[in-house]
């Protein structure tokens, strides 16, 4: 078979990577200005927008198909780079509405990771900026960009060192101003996209100037995007933002066309339930609430950190059957976040909540939402209630109101055309635990100073509340809310106390100093607390701050070219008194202080020098050096000013000989030492042996005083036992207790050779002997002793 050859052609180049992403961005471009004219309620999913195709592979891994309202009303103009205020509804999906954005402007721009920063999303809380991390995470896997969350309670060092690398930065205000106030290698002059979640919380008074100072650093030139269920709407706060020409979405725009339509702020789904309940008894109906739902996820909401921390552990104590969580600010960041992620995981589970947990976090399948305490205003009441029913899921909402609460708040949500429906609770389901509340407070101080706490914390928040017409601190029953938190004795509200006396002290002072009748009845019309018996203190004590109040307390002096005298006559006794001295407070004097005292006086602490009679000093020779190469080695340090390394080693093996040499002294006077110890109680116990024997043998008198036994009157053993066969026929004479007795002492003497020879050596050292034998007899072998030569004689 003959081979076919091919001809000769031309070898087509590859394309390369870079050529297909300048295609695929040419013909996203294109499509940005088709985006204005097409219809977006035609676009029904994701790959319908204008999306690089890793942003559409991280959108399908995370199972996100098809856009909501909110999403496809934003991502156009947000793409094409203009500025967007979106306002929808909580868990309407604000977060995919400003992420995808960001993702396709770097795309579209090449960012690489030596660029440094592109885009920085701020948001009020911890918790929301890692939820926003965490969906950029998913969305944005596929992307090469680097992202960075910023928040506090976590390793400063850590993101102070990987700053300059990050592309997209997560962070809540207060870590990012300081890390640009602190961190040199933060750079914000590259940064071309800026983003607020939950914009009107960033913007409101509590961080206003902490923004103000974050957007100075800011370039002019950005896109900036503005998302929250509550959107602002002030000229004063998009002007402080530099928005130009922005695009509202998902809002009317009541204020530019003069129209009063109110947006759709709350779910659909969300059912909106309010209760009035005392306030003795709000911790009786929410324990009667869980324990009737106990298969059901709750979220309950308060007012302050200390409460949810006492309800979270007296709650843990009565044990109502289900999980119970506590999410509060005074946590640790790792610990909220462990926290977080396990009531997302649960479905039987209450988190009781201060409203770090009210804005922006996506809780899936929440039942129901217990605001136990009274929210500040309607915005706060959207964002609480919108934990609930989100993605269009169900859920109820349940507001619990004081008597004195409901008429206020009712007519506030009334003006935002919110609807909530009354309810009436069953008698019948409600279960005190008030007995056992207060058993475990007698036990557990801890527990008892943490109810403390919390009721100061409620009488406190009510007392800052901005809308008195809904809160008056006055109407509160403060010993009924004790007991109900299982304290015995009402705890003293001190703040409460220095307000009262002041605002008296203001109306008295008033009314003395106005001397027409008209003013004199405004000041007694000024308004006074309702409750004043609850506050007042003893009348002794009222009547001396009075009087302490009014005098004057000085001392009268004599002016030259005065003739003005005394009233009370007392000339002496007023000249004699001295004039005030004004002094100001001693400092307390600290450690640190008397510390530095030291120290710029050249003082040297805890150092001891000796002197001898002639008054000079005696120097300790061992802190002196002794090796004459010391002597060479200072005179060497002065004139070269440096230290040199190997003579210094050669110092130091030098006075390591001189060191030993005093250490084998000290050891050798230390055996000499205990030597002539033990040779002195050697002594010490012969010398009483003797006198002991002495005592014995030859002193017939005794004295009747002394513990030992007079012998002297016995024969010389060695005499009567002198041989063993006598001994044994006498012994077994003898009862079974003397045999014991006698075989006891005398059981060194088994072998009679043995015995002879200890018979001499005893007549040749009678003395010894006798001490060996009669020093060891107590009274009772004596006695047997003596019983049994009266048998043998």
């Amino acid at each position: 078979m003959k081979e076919k050859r091919a001809f000769p052609t031309k070898k087509s180049k590859p394309i390369s990577q870079r050529d297909l992403l300048d295609s695929e961005i040419q013909n996203l471009k294109s499509q940005y200005d088709e985006l204005s004219s097409k219809d977006v309620a035609s676009i029904k999913r994701f790959s319908e927008f204008p999306l690089s195709k890793k942003t559409l592979k991280g959108l399908n891994d995370a199972k996100f198909m098809e856009p909501t309202e909110i999403q496809r009303l934003s991502i156009g103009p947000a793409l094409q780079g203009r500025d967007v205020l979106g306002a929808a509804i909580t868990g309407s999906g604000k977060t995919l509405a400003f992420l995808i954005p960001v993702l396709e402007h770097l795309y579209m721009a090449k960012w690489s990771r030596t660029d440094g920063v592109a885009a920085i999303i701020i948001s009020p809380t911890r918790e929301l900026a890692y939820q926003i991390f965490e969906t950029l995470k998913k969305v944005g896997k596929h992307h090469d960009f680097s992202a960075g969350l910023i928040i506090g309670g976590k390793n400063l060092k850590f993101e102070r060192s990987r700053m300059d690398q990050c592309n997209i930065l997560i962070c809540t205000p207060g870590r990012l101003l300081q890390h640009m106030d602190e961190n040199p290698l933060f750079n914000a002059s590259t940064m071309e996209v800026l983003v607020l979640d939950e914009a009107d919380r960033c913007l409101d008074m509590g961080f206003e100037q902490t923004l103000n100072a974050i957007i100075e650093n800011f370039p002019p030139d950005r896109q900036t995007l503005l998302f929250s269920a509550t959107q602002t709407s002030s000229v004063k706060d998009l002007a402080r933002l530099n928005l130009k020409n922005p695009v509202y979405v998902g809002q009317p725009q009541a204020k530019q066309e003069g129209q009063s339509v109110v947006p759709k702020v709350v779910p659909d789904l969300l059912q909106q339930n309010y209760v009035v309940v005392a306030l003795e008894d709000k911790i009786t109906m929410l324990w009667s609430f869980i324990k009737n739902h106990l298969k059901q996820k709750i979220i309950v909401f308060l007012s302050s950190c200390k409460q949810v921390k006492y309800i979270f552990e007296i709650f843990c104590k009565l044990r109502p059957g289900t999980s119970l969580l506590a999410l509060y600010g005074t946590l640790h960041q790792d610990r909220r976040i462990a926290i977080y992620n396990d009531f997302v995981k649960k479905s039987n589970v209450v988190l009781f909540a201060t409203d770090i947990a009210s804005r922006g976090l996506d809780f899936p399948s929440v039942n129901w939402v217990v605001q136990l305490d009274c929210p500040e205003d309607v915005t706060q009441y959207i964002h609480r209630a919108g934990r609930s029913a989100r993605n269009k899921t169900r859920g109820e909402s349940l507001l619990v109101l004081l008597p004195s609460e409901e008429e206020g708040m009712i007519e506030e949500l009334g003006k935002k055309s919110i609807s909530v429906r009354k309810i009436l609770i069953d008698p019948k389901k409600l279960f005190s635990p008030r007995a056992k509340i207060e058993a475990y407070l007698a036990q557990n101080p801890e527990l008892k100073a943490s109810a403390q706490r919390a009721f100061v914390a409620y009488i406190k928040s009510v007392f800052l509340m901005k809308n008195k017409k809904v809160f008056n601190v006055m109407s509160l029953d403060f010993d009924a809310y004790a007991k109900s938190l299982g304290l015995v004795v009402t705890p003293r509200v001190r703040f409460l106390d220095r307000y009262l006396k002041k605002q008296s002290k203001t109306n008295k002072g008033g009314t003395q100093s106005d001397s027409d009748t008209d003013d004199e009845e405004k000041s007694t019309n000024v308004s006074k607390p309702s409750n004043d018996i609850l506050f007042k203190a003893p009348e002794s004590d009222s009547d001396s701050d009075d009087d302490d109040f009014i005098k004057i307390k000085r001392a009268n002096h004599d002016i030259k070219g005065d003739n003005q005298h005394p009233v009370n006559g007392n000339d002496d006794d007023e000249e004699d008194l001295p004039p005030p001295v004004l002094r100001k407070k001693d400092k307390l004097i600290t450690k640190a202080a008397l510390a530095k005292k030291a120290l710029k006086k050249n003082l040297k602490v805890n150092e001891k020098v000796k002197f001898d009679e002639e008054g000079h000093e005696i120097v300790d020779p061992r802190k002196q050096l002794q090796s004459e190469l010391a002597k060479e080695y200072e005179s060497k340090l002065g004139e070269m000013g440096g230290i040199d390394i190997e003579m210094a080693k050669q110092l130091l093996q030098e006075e390591d000989k001189f060191d030993k040499q005093r250490f084998r002294s000290l050891v050798k006077q230390k055996h000499k030492k205990l030597k002539e110890k033990l040779k002195k109680k050697d002594e010490e116990q012969q010398g009483s042996e003797t006198d002991e024997d002495e005592g014995v043998d030859y002193d017939d008198g005794g004295d009747e005083s002394d513990n030992s036994v007079d012998l002297s009157w016995l024969p010389d053993p060695s005499k009567v036992y002198k041989n063993k066969d006598d001994d044994e026929s006498d012994v077994h004479d003898e009862s079974p207790t003397e045999q014991t007795n006698v075989s006891r002492k005398h059981r060194h003497n088994s072998d009679p050779s043995e015995d002879a020879e200890e018979s001499d050596e005893d007549f040749a050292e009678p003395v010894k002997k006798k001490s060996n034998v009669t020093s060891k007899l107590t009274l009772d072998d004596a006695e047997i002793i003596a019983a049994q030569l009266l048998a043998n004689s």
